[in-house]
């Protein structure tokens, strides 16, 4: 959008023009209050604006979806948050949603249903997938990944949770750049330490944090960018970078803003 002001309408304001968009994205907690995971917000939207989807969000209708009580064991703080997201998302007629976190992904994709939320459900580097294979997304300015050594990092509620594996690689492949595999990747990845509500408590006690676990793997690739497609694992990433005070030489991006950058967004 290069400066210019993104209009992002609420599925109220598009209900009351009796209007319907092609896809909910649900923006998720991360992604409305983190002020890091905001910025992969704001590049989802431009990448939905260049190619001329049209989008809306719920916005303060917009509820937690409860995965992190479902993963502490609050069953019923669970059931209650995505009872009402479910009445929600049913009254606008929702029936395809995209979203950034893998954890709202496989929430609403997989525990939802048993509570009456019957909805196609893609992950962002899903949908970028899709848009790169049909010819919407075409690199226009690489520049900024010519020839720099990329990795990825695998979600667990992506890859192993939901089999999630080529999706987010395929938005890396088109860039000229180096994609090289961590030694644990894909169904055999190593997980950030921030899933099943990790991430709100302190780590267990041992000989070391996972994150740098992790992290000391990444950086034995020797990148320049370590690919993330989660914004808890983007959180997790970026704490090891600033461990080793290696934020000058190694950035931490999600699959979203890569995207943005190489199409000149």
């Amino acid at each position: 959008m290069n400066g210019k002001t993104l209009y992002i309408p609420t599925m109220a304001e598009m209900s009351a023009k009796s209007e319907h968009p092609e896809i909910l994205f649900w923006v998720g907690c991360a992604g409305s209050f983190d002020e890091r995971a905001q910025r992969v917000t704001r590049d989802i939207c431009k990448i939905l604006h260049h190619v001329g989807l049209t989008f809306a969000i719920l916005g303060p209708e917009e509820g937690c979806t409860g995965d992190p009580a479902k993963r502490a064991g609050n069953e019923f703080l669970f059931q209650m948050q995505a009872q009402m997201n479910i009445q929600t998302l049913n009254t606008y007629e929702i029936k395809k949603i995209v979203t950034a976190c893998p954890h709202c992904f496989n929430t609403l994709k997989n525990e939802y249903p048993i509570l009456g939320g019957q909805y196609e459900v893609i992950h962002h580097s899903q949908l970028i997938q899709q848009l790169i294979d049909e010819g919407k997304l075409k690199q226009t300015d690489g520049a900024p990944f010519k020839g720099k050594r990329i990795t990825f990092h695998d979600p667990c509620y992506l890859g192993r949770g939901n089999k999630v594996y080529e999706a987010p690689r395929r938005a890396l492949e088109v860039l000229d750049a180096q994609l090289i595999e961590m030694k644990r990747c894909k169904s055999n990845g190593l997980c950030c330490g921030a899933g099943g509500a990790q991430m709100f408590k302190e780590p267990e006690k041992g000989k070391k944090d996972i994150n740098m676990e992790r992290i000391d793997e990444a950086l034995q690739m020797n990148p320049a960018i370590i690919a993330a497609a989660c914004p808890f694992c983007m959180t997790m990433l970026k704490d090891g970078v600033k461990n080793y005070d290696k934020e000058q030489e190694v950035q931490v991006l999600d699959i979203a803003e890569i995207t943005a950058r190489a199409n000149g967004l």
